[in-house]
C-alpha cells in the first residue's frame, strides 16, 4: 500500500503529503500521517496553531484550497464533512509551475477521500493516506519492456478484472482484458521510445468479468536502466473520473452509460451527473431533482453551498436539500409538461426561483423514463455560453440516460429505506436505564442484498435489581430471517418478563421456533444479572461465548456450557453457568459477523476483539463499541454488539421475607412480621399504611388463590415496597361498579389509595401484587438490615 501510495503521489506531482487533524479544542492542528520523500530542509512541524499565518492554517480557517508555486508547488486542502472542519491535507512538489489543473482535481478528490475516513471515526493513530488512496481505486504497476514481466498491485488487478490468484506476472495477461481497438495505444507502453523518457497519458477500455465496459486512465513514464536493472516503465491506473472536454460524443455516451450502470443510489447517480456535465461543459452549477407527485425533491446541488443558489431556495433550505412544488417554477413546469429540453441564453429573464442559476446560460433537461418524466436537471453557466448543435444532441442523449438511472435509483433507495425501517422496527428503539450499570448496542447490516438480517439484541429490565441481556442470530440475512428474528426477540422478552429463570426462557424460545416449522435456526446467548451483587447466570444456545473485561483491563472468554442452536431439537437441554462480576467489569456479547469473515478465522477474530476490548476506555461505552467495530466497513454478514458495564448499585435495598401459613390467624402473623420489620428498619412512621396494605393483599391471596403465599418487604431509600406473591397467574380485578351493598374489590381500591404506586407483575409460577409507600422524614442510614430474609412460619 505504501509503495502504491508513493507512486500515485509522484504522478500527481507530489513529493510529500501530510495530514493535519484538529485538536486541543480546535485551537491547533496536529500531524497525523505523512507519505512521500522527506524534505531535505526542516521537517514538518508536529503541531500548528490556527492563529499562525501558515498555508495549512489559512486553508483550515477559510475552508478553501490554497495553491502556491513559490520555490516549488504547494497545496493546502481543507478536510471537512457535514459542516465539520476535520483538518487539512498538505502536499508539496518540485515543479516551479505549481500543480496543474488535472493534478489539482485528483488531489481534491484525494482530500475528499481522506475527509470521509476521518469522518467515519478513524483514530488519529491510524494512517489515513493509504486507505484513502485505496478508496479512490488508484492502482500502480512496474513493467520491464524487454521481458514483458509486470508487477501490479491488487487495486490495478481489480480495475482490470483479474483476481490476484489468476495473475501470472505477464503484461500480456493485463493487455488481454483491453478492448481490441484500444490495443494499439497500450502497445506504446510496452515499446517506449528511447528518446522519450517523459510522461505518457492515455485512456483505454477493459471488459469486466460480467461483460460490462469500464474506462480507465493510464499515466506512465520510462525510467532508464540503472544499477544493473534494465529499462522499466512505472505508472498508475485509475477509473476515469470525468469526461474530458476533448472526447468525442460517442466516447462520452459510452462512459456515461458505464458510469450510470454502476450507480445504484440517487446519491451515486448525482455524482455521475456532476462529473459528466459540470467540468466537461465548463458549467458553474448543476442541480438534479426527482419528481414525486407534484413536488421537485432536490437530490444533488453542485456546488453544495447555499450561497451559490437562489435566495428563494435558501428560504426553504432544510437539513439537507430543499424541495418545491412544480407550480412555483413555471419554466420547469412547462419543460416537464412538453418533455423537451429548454436552452436559455445569457441575460434571459426567468422567475425568482431560477434567478442566478445560469446568468450566462441555463439548460433545463427533463429526464424521461418509461413514458413519464422522472425529474429534471439544471446546468448553469456564469459566463456567456453558446449552445452548439453537437452539445444540444449530447445533452438530449444524456438526459435520457440520467432519467432511466434516476428512476432505478429511486426504486433502489425506496427498497433500502423499507428494509432499514423493517430492521429498526424489529430492534429496540432505545435501551433502558439500568440501576448500577450502563448498556450500549450497535448494529451494522450486511452489505449484500437487502440490508436486513437476523442478528438481534435486547436489554430487559426484569425488576428494580435484575436485568437480562440477550443477543442472537437467525440464520441468513434476508426479510425472512428478519421476520423470524422479530418473533424470537418478542418471545424471549415475553418469557423473561414472566419471571422464568434463564434456562427456562431459552427452552421456551427453542420450543416455539421448533413449532414454527421454519427451515431457519437461531443461536442465542442469554445473561441474567443481579445488579446488587453482580451474580450472573449465562445460557448459550449455539452462540459465541461472551467476553469479559475485568476492572484491571484483562479480558477473557466466559466458559459457558452450551446447548444446540434454537429450532433444531425440541427437547434440548440448556445448562446455566454462574459468574460473579466485580464493579467496573464490562460484559460484551457479539455475533459472528464481527469476529468471522472469509479472510478472518473465528479464533483470530475473537482474539482481536478481546485485544480491542482490553485497550478501549470503559468510561465511554459508546466509543468502546465503535472501536470494537473497527473501521466501520460493513462485512458480508450483519453485525450486532451489546456492551454492559456493571458498576454496582450505590444504594442497596434491605429485604425481609415471610412465608404465610394457611391458618385462621395468618393475616395477624403477617402483620406482626411486618410491624417488627418496620421497627428494625426505623420506618414506623409508615406502619399504618404498610400494615393496611399487607392485611388486604394477604387476605386477597388466601381467599382467591390456592398454593403458597409469600410476603416480601424491601426498603430502598425512603420507600417501603410490599410484595405478596401467590400461585395464580390471574391479576386481581378491581370492581367496575361500586355501590353501598357490594363489598368485593374494595380492598384493592383501598390499597391503591394508600400507595404511592401499585401494580402486578408475573413471576415464575404465579404473580406478585406490589405496593410502594414513602416513609415521611426517613433517614436511610439509620435502618438496621437485621440478620437477613426470614424463612417463614409462626413469629
Amino acid at each position: 500500500m505504501r509503495t502504491c501510495l508513493d507512486r500515485a503521489l509522484t504522478f500527481a506531482g507530489v513529493t510529500q503529503a501530510a495530514v493535519y487533524v484538529s485538536g486541543a479544542g480546535n485551537e491547533e492542528l496536529r500531524l497525523a500521517d505523512t507519505a512521500g520523500r522527506p524534505s531535505t530542509g526542516p521537517g514538518l512541524p508536529e503541531r500548528l496553531t490556527l492563529a499562525d499565518d501558515t498555508p495549512v492554517a489559512q486553508a483550515f480557517r477559510t475552508d478553501h484550497p490554497l495553491w502556491l508555486n513559490a520555490e516549488g508547488a504547494l497545496g493546502a486542502l481543507p478536510l471537512g464533512a457535514d459542516g465539520r472542519r476535520l483538518g487539512c491535507l498538505l502536499v508539496t512538489g518540485d515543479s516551479a509551475d505549481g500543480f496543474q489543473a488535472e493534478q489539482r482535481r485528483f488531489l481534491e478528490r484525494y482530500a475528499d477521500a481522506v475527509a470521509r475516513l476521518l469522518r467515519s471515526g478513524t483514530p488519529p493513530s491510524v494512517p489515513v493516506l493509504g486507505p484513502a488512496l485505496r478508496s479512490l481505486r488508484v492502482g500502480s504497476f512496474v513493467l520491464a519492456p524487454d521481458t514483458g514481466v509486470a508487477e501490479a498491485d491488487d487495486t490495478l488487478l481489480d480495475l482490470v478484472g483479474i483476481s490476484p490468484d489468476d495473475f501470472d506476472g505477464k503484461a500480456d495477461t493485463l493487455l488481454a482484458h483491453a478492448l481490441p481497438e484500444d490495443m494499439h495505444a497500450l502497445m506504446s507502453v510496452l515499446e517506449p521510445s528511447t528518446d522519450d523518457s517523459g510522461r505518457r497519458e492515455l485512456e483505454f477500455r477493459v471488459r469486466g468479468p460480467t461483460g460490462e465496459m469500464r474506462w480507465l486512465s493510464l499515466s506512465c513514464r520510462a525510467e532508464p536502466a540503472t544499477d544493473g536493472l534494465g529499462e522499466r516503465v512505472v505508472g498508475v491506473v485509475t477509473a476515469t473520473p470525468v469526461l474530458r472536454r476533448g472526447a468525442d460524443d460517442v466516447a462520452r455516451i459510452q462512459w456515461l452509460t458505464a458510469a450510470l450502470d454502476d450507480a445504484t443510489t440517487v446519491e451515486e447517480v448525482g455524482r455521475v451527473v456532476v462529473a459528466a456535465l459540470r467540468e466537461p461543459l465548463g458549467a458553474a452549477r448543476v442541480a438534479l431533482a426527482g419528481l414525486q407527485d407534484d413536488r421537485l425533491m432536490v437530490a444533488v446541488l453542485d456546488p453544495p453551498q447555499p450561497a451559490a443558489w437562489p435566495d428563494a431556495w435558501r428560504a426553504e433550505w432544510r437539513t439537507e436539500w430543499p424541495d418545491a412544488p412544480v407550480r412555483a417554477l413555471p419554466t420547469l413546469q412547462e419543460a416537464m409538461r412538453d418533455g423537451r429540453m429548454d436552452l436559455w441564453p445569457a441575460g434571459t429573464a426567468l422567475e425568482p426561483g431560477l434567478a442566478g442559476i445560469g446568468p450566462g446560460g441555463l439548460a433545463v433537461l427533463p429526464l424521461p423514463a418509461k413514458g413519464r418524466v422522472a425529474g429534471i436537471c439544471l446546468v448553469g453557466w456564469d459566463e456567456p455560453h453558446a449552445f452548439v448543435p453537437e452539445e444540444r444532441s449530447l445533452l438530449t442523449a444524456t438526459a435520457a440516460l440520467i432519467g432511466q438511472s434516476l428512476q432505478r435509483a429511486h426504486a433502489h433507495d425506496a427498497e433500502q429505506e423499507l428494509a432499514t425501517m423493517l430492521q429498526r422496527s424489529l430492534l429496540p428503539r432505545r435501551l433502558p436505564e439500568l440501576p448500577g450499570g450502563t448498556a450500549v448496542a450497535r448494529y451494522l447490516p450486511a452489505r449484500r442484498g437487502l440490508q436486513v438480517g437476523g442478528d438481534w439484541y435486547d436489554v430487559i429490565a426484569l425488576s428494580d435489581e435484575r436485568v437480562a441481556l440477550v443477543i442472537g442470530d437467525v440464520q441468513g440475512h434476508s426479510a425472512g430471517a428478519a421476520t423470524i428474528m422479530g418473533q424470537m426477540r418478542t418471545a424471549v422478552r415475553a418469557y423473561a418478563m414472566e419471571g422464568h429463570p434463564p434456562d427456562v426462557v431459552v427452552s421456551h424460545a427453542n420450543r416455539l421456533l421448533v413449532s414454527m416449522e421454519t427451515d431457519l435456526f437461531a443461536t442465542c446467548c442469554y445473561a441474567e444479572l443481579d445488579m446488587e451483587e453482580g451474580n450472573t447466570l449465562f445460557v448459550r444456545a449455539g452462540h459465541l461465548a461472551p467476553l469479559l473485561r475485568r476492572p484491571d483491563g484483562g479480558t477473557e472468554e466466559v466458559e459457558v456450557a452450551g446447548g444446540p442452536p434454537l429450532g433444531i431439537l425440541a427437547e434440548a437441554h440448556f445448562p446455566m453457568t454462574a459468574v460473579a462480576l466485580a464493579p467496573g467489569t464490562v460484559l460484551a456479547l457479539v455475533t459472528d459477523g464481527l469476529v468471522e469473515a472469509a479472510d478472518l478465522p473465528l479464533d483470530e477474530g475473537m482474539r482481536r476483539t478481546g485485544a480491542a476490548l482490553a485497550t478501549a476506555d470503559p468510561a465511554d461505552l459508546g466509543r468502546m463499541a465503535d472501536e470494537l467495530l473497527g473501521d466501520g466497513d460493513r462485512r458480508e454478514d450483519d453485525v450486532a454488539l451489546l456492551l454492559m458495564r456493571y458498576d454496582g448499585m450505590r444504594v442497596k435495598p434491605i429485604r425481609a421475607g415471610w412465608m404465610v401459613w394457611r391458618l385462621p390467624d395468618a393475616v395477624m402473623h403477617a402483620r406482626r412480621f411486618t410491624a417488627r420489620t418496620l421497627r428494625r428498619w426505623k420506618a414506623e412512621k409508615a406502619a399504618d399504611a404498610v400494615l393496611l396494605v399487607v392485611s388486604e393483599l394477604v387476605t386477597n391471596a388466601l381467599v382467591h388463590t390456592q398454593g403458597p403465599v409469600q410476603v416480601d418487604l424491601m426498603l430502598r431509600g425512603d420507600r417501603v415496597r410490599v410484595g405478596v406473591s401467590d400461585a395464580s397467574p390471574r391479576a386481581p380485578a378491581k370492581p367496575v361498579i361500586v355501590d353501598w351493598e357490594s363489598t368485593g374489590g374494595r380492598g384493592l381500591m383501598l390499597v391503591e389509595a394508600m400507595s404511592d404506586s401499585f401494580g402486578t407483575v408475573p413471576v415464575a409460577g404465579g404473580k406478585q401484587v406490589w405496593s410502594e409507600i414513602t416513609v415521611p422524614g426517613f433517614d436511610p442510614d439509620a435502618a438496621d438490615p437485621g440478620p437477613g430474609p426470614w424463612g417463614g412460619g409462626l413469629p
